[in-house]
């Protein structure tokens, strides 16, 4: 892939801008129906909106806070019933969306599509347009105790803030995955999370600036916080941040702004396309036109030296 296909074009890149991002550390609460939800989310958005950032960020699964008043005695029987608020759900993000002009990451919800119990993630814009991307790589407890399915496509989205790209949580430490929407030319990329312990935390995390290194791109990461009283969801670890790539133009330790772990808050961090732009070309390393397709097409070598 030529320098032009990854930097773009003029004609085919927004121009050069700085952009707002708020990251929500969701505390998951207790409720008792879906109006507390509800009122929770329009508390948390007139917090970030006020901010007046560009792209708001929720939490991988973070809907399952409905669980807190259903029946989860059978816990993959119980995710599914969550599919029965998406109307609800969308309708109130498309809405906010609307409400303070920004795109909203609305996390991910569990949605049943064709009978199949999809971690799909939800990109609204103010427009009231809606936009999906399915979690691609499932981890063991989605597979094995929600009996979850595995989605198969990649999107990349052209916005007026720039291109992007939304990897739910697991996803993120797939490095293939990240190169494939860079390559197209992603500037940014979200990764909506829900991590039990600290070690699943430092994984996602510490893949996410990984993966801001290899593509010379931000990466947006928030998590759930809190406590419910549903198997699988009796802890969390969450800490957002707003990553940059490690280079001169940029935060030197390639954290633009990060949140206080396992609290109850809204990250924000402005960062800026242009040094993007410039640092895929003129970076000290420049590992995203770097990659050696030639010698990724051959076998790998197995040498016997006994």
């Amino acid at each position: 892939m030529s320098t032009t296909d990854l930097a773009q074009t003029p004609e085919h890149r927004p121009k050069p801008t700085t952009v707002r991002i708020a990251a929500v550390q969701y505390l998951l609460r207790a409720i008792d129906d879906w109006a507390g939800f509800e009122n929770q989310v329009r508390f948390v958005m007139k917090a970030a909106g006020e901010y007046k950032p560009q792209f708001v960020m929720f939490p991988e699964i973070f809907t399952t806070q409905l669980l807190s008043f259903m029946d989860t005695q059978d816990v993959s029987a119980a995710v599914r019933s969550l599919h029965q608020y998406t109307e609800a759900y969308t309708a109130l993000f498309r809405e906010l969306a609307a409400r303070w002009g920004t795109h909203i990451i609305g996390g991910s919800h569990p949605t049943i599509i064709d009978g199949q119990l999809i971690n799909r993630a939800y990109l609204f814009t103010p427009e009231g347009r809606v936009f999906t991307q399915d979690k691609i790589h499932l981890t063991r407890w989605e597979r094995e105790k929600w009996k979850g399915d595995p989605g198969h496509h990649l999107s990349v989205f052209d916005t007026p803030h720039g291109r992007i790209a939304i990897l739910i949580c697991y996803d993120i430490e797939f490095p293939e995955l990240s190169r494939m929407v860079c390559e197209k030319g992603a500037d940014i990329l979200f990764v909506p999370s829900c991590t039990d312990d600290r070690q699943g935390f430092w994984r996602v995390r510490y893949c996410c600036h990984a993966r801001a290194i290899e593509n010379q791109v931000y990466v947006a990461v928030t998590g759930t916080v809190g406590n419910l009283a549903v198997e699988g969801l009796g802890l969390h670890f969450g800490q957002a941040a707003i990553i940059t790539p490690s280079d001169f133009p940029f935060a030197r330790d390639g954290i633009a702004a990060e949140g206080v772990p396992n609290m109850e808050q809204i990250v924000i961090a402005d960062v800026d396309l242009s040094k993007l732009v410039s640092n895929r070309i003129n970076g000290t390393t420049i590992p995203l036109y770097d990659k050696r397709h030639d010698v990724y097409d051959n076998e790998v070598d197995i040498v016997n030296t006994r």
